[in-house]
């Protein structure tokens, strides 16, 4: 068994102590730190916060750690049976992929601070907390008297776990498991309310899939008094962080049940429904997989669609979350020049950072917009008898079950065999290919009675010139430009930092400037590099951003009905 002991000397100083001691099995042994983290398909780069590596044999005498690799070590350990092996780890970043230590918190998530060694990634392993022992332990691996065990490294590695005299617990049922929802920072919790509809989108969610992978669910929520939105996916639990503490059962509560739904959806996709190149995980490298537009893209869909199902949102409230993953593929360009399978390939490049303006589209948007379109194709094939659920239902049943990941081709059978149809020109023109969605998505959406419409945006800058901004202190930044608009042809560039408009400082109110000029010339003043620069911008007589609009149709067929009473049933 190896064992782990963590402790922390001083919480101020944010560095958590990490010794594991295990008997050798090697002469020469490399243990090393994950590369990345299942969640977040990128390099973690976690080595850069390892301080004071130190290893040491059964005499308690030190040995030479090597480092091979940016985060692998070799250590002869051909004249000991022991090893132990100390260091400390830099925890600042709280987030719901990260660890975390504070004077009134420990938040470890192992995958990005453990070290390991693949001769002892199936051995079992104990965790030894030996600090701040009265706090409750918020985990799903079984705790005796401060020590967790996990059968692998495996399920280590996928088990994150909060220490916090803070952390408040509620559980509930739904079919064979037991959920607990743990609740760490400054929160006013409406228990009632949150129990009701986590409850309610469970309940769906399991009764689609029939079962429930495991038998024992943690919700890990770190309330923060900031605006904060992020969760990340584990087999037994999920770690999230939202806030701000004052709006999470005001405005901010819609956004705690999506992303609690999308996190629960995974333990089914993506943390059993596995691409084949990620089954097994393999932390020492990349896991390339062109598969994102399901992990993710079906997950963001079928998340908030279960809020729907479960009656947790009304069709309105859905609605609204849909035409925002709309917003966000229209004003991407990036759809016209890469494919969702190619920008999932890239999620390891630039995947989750804006990049090169216009470079590669997300993932999560394309991929809902896309299992959205699919979902309505096989109701309407099957006449309401099937829909993605079952998609899904059988990758579970004949594939994770089974011991097995599923493939591209995997998937796309499941849909012909579902459907009777074939989906060879959908996988080249929209999965590998770049092909318009407006078409694909009217046609689902009318399908449904649901109206689906665009007008040109508001916002002057946006409808009229072709250019978004955001706040940069007193003054705008423009942060993205439409190709052939007036802001691209008059020479504006994204970071540009907008001062003035015909010689009026804009104090951050530049569309009421550009209306007040509607009819005029406008000279823009703007700050790049260390230089004002005045820039004219020609207007031209079309429309760039536009904005997207759902609504029900008031009056629907017989067909419209029935489809949409499978689609949201």
């Amino acid at each position: 068994m190896l064992h782990y002991f963590l402790s922390v000397d001083r919480a101020n100083q944010q560095y958590l102590n990490i010794q594991i001691e295990f008997d050798t099995l090697e002469n020469d042994f490399i243990f090393r730190l994950p590369s990345w983290r299942p969640g977040r398909y990128e390099l973690g780069n976690f080595a850069k916060n390892i301080k004071g590596l130190k290893v040491f044999d059964d005499k308690n005498l030190s040995l030479v750690a090597t480092k091979q690799t940016k985060d692998s070590w070799l250590v002869d350990t051909s004249e000991t049976t022991k090893i132990r092996i100390e260091y400390s780890y830099y925890a600042a970043e709280l987030n719901a992929g990260s660890t975390f230590v504070s004077p009134n918190q420990l938040y470890v998530n192992p995958v990005n601070c453990f070290l390991y060694a693949d001769p002892l990634s199936q051995e079992e392993i104990a965790v030894h907390l030996n600090s701040n022992k009265s706090w409750p332990i918020a985990c799903a691996l079984p705790n005796n008297e401060n020590v967790l065990y996990a059968k692998d490294f495996d399920q280590l590695a996928d088990s994150p776990f909060i220490c916090s005299p803070s952390l408040q617990h509620k559980t509930y049922h739904s079919g064979n498991c037991i959920f607990h929802i743990w609740i760490n920072g400054e929160a006013k919790p409406e228990w009632d309310l949150l129990i009701k509809d986590f409850k309610a989108f469970s309940d769906k969610q399991i009764e689609k899939f029939i079962e429930f992978p495991v038998n024992e669910y943690h919700f890990l929520i770190h309330v923060l008094p900031f605006k904060a939105y992020h969760g990340v996916e584990h087999t037994a639990s999920t770690v999230i962080t939202i806030g701000p503490s004052t709006e999470l059962f005001q405005s901010y509560y819609k956004e705690l049940l999506g992303v609690s739904s999308h996190e629960l959806y995974h333990t089914w996709n993506v943390k059993t429904i596995r691409p084949i190149e990620m089954h097994p995980y393999d932390f020492s490298k990349e896991n390339y997989s062109r598969l994102g537009f399901i992990c993710e893209g079906i997950t963001t869909y079928m998340g908030d669609l279960f809020l729907l199902k479960s009656n947790v949102f009304s069709l309105n409230q859905y609605l609204e979350e849909m035409k925002v993953q709309l917003q966000k593929h229209f004003d991407n360009p990036g759809r016209f020049n890469y494919s969702v399978a190619a920008s999932s390939f890239d999620t390891w490049l630039d995947g989750y950072t804006p990049g090169a303006p216009g470079r590669k589209v997300s993932i999560y948007t394309e991929g809902c917009l896309l299992a959205f379109v699919k979902d309505v194709m096989l109701i309407q094939a099957t006449k309401g008898k099937y829909g993605m659920d079952e998609v899904m239902k059988r990758l579970y049943f004949d594939f994770a079950l089974n011991g097995r990941g599923v493939s591209e081709t995997d998937y796309q059978q499941q849909l012909e065999l579902i459907s009777g149809l074939p989906f060879d020109e959908f996988f080249d023109h929209f999965i590998h290919g770049t092909r318009p969605y407006e078409s694909i998505l009217a046609d689902a959406f009318d399908a449904i009675g649901i109206e689906f419409t665009h007008r040109p945006s508001k916002s002057y800058a946006m409808g009229r010139l072709g250019f978004k901004f955001a706040p940069n202190g007193t003054n705008t930044v423009v942060t993205s430009i439409y190709s052939g608009s007036p802001a691209d042809l008059g020479g504006l560039m994204i970071g540009d930092e907008i001062i003035a408009l015909n010689g009026y400082l804009s104090n951050l109110e530049i569309d009421k400037w550009l209306n007040y000029f509607d009819n005029d010339q406008k000279e823009l003043t703007i700050a790049r590099a260390g230089k004002l620069i005045n820039l004219e911008l020609p207007e031209v007589n079309r429309y760039f951003y536009a904005e997207y609009d759902l609504k029900p149709y008031e009056d629907l067929t017989q067909s419209q009905k029935k489809l949409f009473e499978k689609w949201i049933s």
